[in-house]
């Protein structure tokens, strides 16, 4: 049982402990009472960071918030993802230190008050809880996570020069400021925030290791799966290929490459099997091309921006203009090139390279563009606080958009907080507030 703390002004928090929650809920009270024990000397807070979690993983923290002040909510709408969810908690916090760990009980909460004292004694930027350190274990992880983690761990050192045991850990603590200097750099992609740090800081950032046991899940289940898997790899690549080539024009590119074998090999099949006029096979696999693109872009490239049911038969219409138009970009420019004496190859090279600049600008601008998320909502009063809730059943359409594609939009909820200035925060992001 949580014992209610007393609210009102404290002093400033210390220490931030940042947990990215998705389906959760049973979780909470557990993590917050340990967190009151290990933490009874700190001033601490603890923002859970929940993506719009169907198991009321955010009504959770907030029925514990109303009884202790230092437990926040940020709750977001239309979007997830582990990094982006851990980079906005900090931002949302005050300290000048910040910690970054599951929502599952995996990690050790006990370790939290001695990686805050190493970092103060030995002046570091972060400290690192490992499972490879020394006295450091995985636990009882089955066989095959581990190949998976020792992979993906020697993977990651490819971008990670410093020379860290565990860069794969989700269990770390860091200076604001260190973590200020790096955050313009972060991708924000993925669940390896870590790993995107060390390789985004300006500078060699001053670290140190703990050696952590993983403990096994209580509640709830593993979100690893293939697309976690794919969102790391694209991470590693965007930090190998720099900030001059986006990671997300490489895969448009590559699958652009690929739909150069599907147009080839359905007009093999359809010349040469199905014997049809060759106007009429080029048409077909021109499309078929198109479409497979298109679905591979909506899967892997636009993963984020992904279209579903209506939107993703208006978006493919869209995306078949705007290949046509980089078709009619891509002829112009070749003949051009050719016509005033060019080799053929680089002239067709020029009219392809063309053509995949112009479909993949604007078909982010066009076929996935980021959109503002429209919700049925109304801000009301709860407990003295203020909070944005679904009212699906009743009031009118609020349309709040978020501040690009990186922010999206945040609930954040803050028991106490002055109803005005929630109203203020709300006009701010262009979302009208109605208490």
């Amino acid at each position: 049982m949580i014992e209610p703390v007393i609210t009102g002004w404290q002093r400033a928090p210390e220490l931030t402990i940042v947990i990215p929650t998705l389906n959760e809920r049973e979780n909470i009270p557990l993590i917050v009472d340990r967190l009151n024990r290990v933490l009874a000397d700190v001033a601490w807070e603890v923002i859970f960071v929940d993506d719009d979690s169907a198991d009321g993983t955010a009504d959770a923290v907030r029925a514990l918030a109303h009884h202790q002040s230092n437990v926040r909510c940020l709750q977001r709408l239309g979007r997830r993802g582990l990094s982006s969810a851990c980079i906005e908690g900090i931002l949302a916090s005050t300290s000048p230190y910040a910690a970054v760990m599951d929502g599952d009980l995996q990690h050790d909460e006990t370790l939290l008050p001695k990686m805050l004292a190493r970092v103060k004694a030995e002046r570091l930027d972060i400290i690192v809880a490992s499972r490879y350190a020394e006295n450091g274990s995985v636990g009882n992880f089955a066989q095959s996570r581990v190949v998976i983690s020792d992979f993906a761990t020697r993977l990651g050192k490819m971008v990670v020069k410093a020379d860290l045991t565990d860069p794969m850990s989700g269990f770390f603590m860091i200076r604001r400021d260190a973590f200020d200097a790096a955050v313009r750099s972060l991708s924000g992609q993925g669940f390896k925030i870590l790993l995107d740090l060390f390789a985004s800081a300006p500078r060699p950032l001053r670290f140190g290791e703990i050696p952590l046991t993983f403990r096994e899940r209580l509640h709830g289940e593993s979100k690893l799966d293939a697309m976690v898997a794919w969102e790391y790899l694209m991470l590693l690549l965007q930090k190998l290929a720099g900030p001059a080539v986006p990671v997300r024009f490489l895969l448009f590119a590559m699958i652009g490459g690929l739909g150069i074998g599907t147009h080839l090999f359905t007009l093999w099949f359809a010349t040469h099997l199905l014997q049809i006029a060759f106007p009429v096979a080029q048409a077909v696999a021109t499309v078929t091309a198109m479409t497979g693109n298109f679905l591979l872009n909506n899967v892997f490239t636009y993963r984020d921006r992904r279209l579903r049911g209506r939107r993703l038969v208006t978006g493919l219409l869209s995306f078949y203009a705007v290949c046509g138009a980089g078709a009619v970009a891509n002829v112009g420019v070749a003949s051009h090139l050719a016509g005033g004496h060019h080799s053929w190859w680089l002239a067709g090279l020029a009219g392809a390279a063309v053509s995949v600049v112009w479909n993949y600008v604007m078909s982010s601008a066009f076929t996935w563009s980021v959109r503002p998320v429209r919700l049925r909502e109304s801000l009301v009063r709860d407990g003295g606080g203020s909070v944005l809730v679904d009212k699906s059943a009743g009031g009118e359409p609020v349309e709040a958009e978020g501040r690009g594609e990186r922010m999206g939009l945040v609930m954040n909820d803050r028991v106490g907080e002055d109803p005005a200035r929630a109203r203020r925060g709300l006009e701010a992001a262009g979302a009208p507030a109605a208490v």
